[in-house]
């Protein structure tokens, strides 16, 4: 069967900076076809505009899809899945989607809807992003422009769920796999730092939390977290039940950027490390996790030669999660183990490579 096309869930409030991050993701795709479904909806259907604009070969107008009937989770039946559906009867599929939602969102009826029988054997949740306004956050007020937000309730007919922006927020936090502090550059070091530590003590465990200015990430970063949240909702559900959501109306079975600052990928960086032959890989993969949470690695990946096996060990790491299998042999290959760390700016590369070599 055909392995199923990833997709990634970009949420956060209005101004958060979710436009920004998926252009700067489109600029820098590095080749790999993105197609876009953007769920905005009255005067403010603009980032459709804006992303059109792209006019990258990875992503053609073809790609990008307007949702323009109201907010995502209120919509999931009559909107998003014959959408979904339709992008995914392509023929020029995408290799992956990106689903970018409206500020009032919440990310929990979308990721369960990937579990609907029309879409769950062509499709997964590769994570879902929730993008922060770091300034805004640290100041108690969630979004930078609250009257904004309040408008673009006002406008959404369909929206059914009259949640305080708190615990909105709170429900976001709840979803991610990632999330991204946007606007880092406007807070000092330590106000920076102490807004991390907090979010990651909100969030679920083992989530990634990374700061950005003008939100540009390495694509290598946010993308292929291979995480299937659809599959595990443990700790991911709503923190507040007021909202009416109406999957119950339907009979379905749930339980089966323009904008470049050449100063931006300083906050990445990524290195090699080499080592000899490894004699245990489950040993190994338990050290490569221990590593990273020392250190924050954000990616690890690479190949390892294991002694007496002709096969190669490909290792990758998202965060402590690491996976390791046997891919192929090495042939006329050099039998040598080389692994890529990506992470923010400042990895101690000394310390790393010592305990990689250990």
């Amino acid at each position: 069967m055909a392995a199923k096309i990833p997709a990634t869930v970009v949420t956060g409030f209005l101004g958060a900076g979710k436009t920004t991050l998926i252009r700067h993701m489109l600029a820098n795709a590095n080749g790999k076809r993105i197609a876009l479904i953007i769920n905005e909806f009255g005067d403010l259907g603009v980032d459709g505009d804006i992303l059109k604009g792209c006019g990258d070969e990875t992503c053609t107008e073809d790609d990008i899809m307007e949702l323009s009937n109201g907010c995502i989770c209120c919509t999931v039946a009559d909107d998003f899945i014959p959408t979904m559906q339709k992008l995914l009867a392509r023929e020029n599929k995408p290799d992956h989607i990106v689903i970018e939602t409206s500020g009032l969102a919440l990310p929990q009826p979308l990721v369960r809807a990937f579990n609907w029988p029309e879409i769950s054997t062509k499709v997964t949740v590769d994570g879902v992003i929730t993008v922060v306004d770091g300034k805004a956050v640290d100041e108690g007020v969630f979004a930078h422009n609250v009257a904004a937000v309040d408008a673009q309730r006002k406008l959404d007919e369909n929206l059914d769920h009259e949640t305080p922006l708190s615990e909105l927020f709170e429900d976001q936090i709840a979803c991610a796999d990632m999330i991204v502090v946007n606007k880092a550059d406007l807070l000092g070091e330590a106000q920076a730092d102490a807004l991390v530590a907090k979010l990651k003590a909100e969030a679920r465990g083992g989530v990634q939390v990374v700061r950005a200015s003008h939100g540009a990430l390495p694509v290598d970063v946010l993308l292929g977290q291979g995480i299937g949240s659809e599959a595990d909702m443990t700790g991911r559900d709503e923190v507040h039940h007021g909202h009416h959501h109406h999957d119950d109306d339907h009979d379905h079975d749930h339980d089966h950027d323009g904008d470049h600052h050449d100063h931006d990928h300083d906050d990445f960086e990524s290195f090699v490390v080499s080592r000899d032959e490894v004699s245990d890989p489950k040993a190994f993969a338990a050290q490569v996790s221990d590593v990273i949470r020392a250190h924050g690695i954000l990616r690890l990946k690479g190949f390892v030669a294991v002694t007496g096996k002709p096969m190669r060990l490909t290792v990758q790491a998202v965060g402590p999660r690491v996976d390791h299998y046997f891919d192929q042999p090495f042939g006329a290959n050099p039998r040598e183990t080389r692994l890529v760390v990506i992470g923010q700016a400042g990895l101690d590369r000394a310390a790393i490579e010592a305990a990689l070599q250990a």
